[in-house]
Formats: structure tokens, C-alpha cells, sequence
């Protein structure tokens, strides 16, 4: 799968949600650093973050972390990471820290 068809199935997705979607986002914030995202996600009030990464290697924390406080300095909660899978650790700390994450075969459901 490439990168546009993991974007593409995310996009599909979050549109049948009822998401309008954005792609290639960049906000400023209180840090006064640009933050860019791959996808903005909107429905009525609610605005969501979303990173897509189609590695061959599972997304570790470290991305985790980087999309959650990404996400905080433009003071946006519950961002989203889409990826092909994820480590254990990267699951414990979106369990704790209200980040979403999602493969392909959530996608598709």
C-alpha cells in the first residue's frame, strides 16, 4: 500500500463518518511553531488532527508523543495516527493520553 492509498483510505473513512477533511494542514501555535498535519478533520464543532504514516516498520511512540503534544500547542485534543500497525508502547501511551490509532483494517470496517 502506498502512502496516497493509505491517505486516500483514511480520507473515505473519515468522510463516511461525516468528517469534512483537509489535507496538508500547517497552525501555529503557542510554542509559535509551525505544526503541520496530513489531515484536518471537522465536524460541526469538533476539530481533530490526524498524521498518516505508511511505514513498513510499526509507528513507535515516539510519533505518538510527537502527534499528541503537536496537537496540544495548537490546542487541538484527541489527534488521530494512521499506520500500517504500532508498537505495544505506543498503544499503552495513546491509551493514556486520548490519541487515536488506526490501521488500515479499522479503515476498512
Amino acid at each position: 500500500m502506498t502512502e496516497q492509498s493509505l491517505v486516500n483510505l483514511a480520507i473515505g473513512y473519515f468522510e463516511r463518518l461525516g468528517y469534512d477533511v483537509e489535507r496538508d494542514i500547517v497552525l501555529f501555535g503557542v510554542s509559535g511553531i509551525p505544526q503541520a498535519f496530513d489531515l484536518s478533520l471537522r465536524k460541526g464543532d469538533e476539530v481533530r488532527l490526524a498524521y498518516v504514516k505508511d511505514w513498513t516498520r510499526s509507528v513507535g511512540v515516539n510519533m505518538v508523543i510527537k502527534i499528541d503534544r503537536a496537537a496540544e500547542d495548537v490546542d487541538v485534543r484527541r489527534p488521530i495516527l494512521v499506520a500500517r500497525g504500532f508498537s505495544d508502547h505506543a498503544y499503552a501511551y495513546s491509551n493514556r493520553h486520548g490519541v487515536t490509532l488506526l490501521t488500515p483494517r479499522e479503515l476498512s470496517e
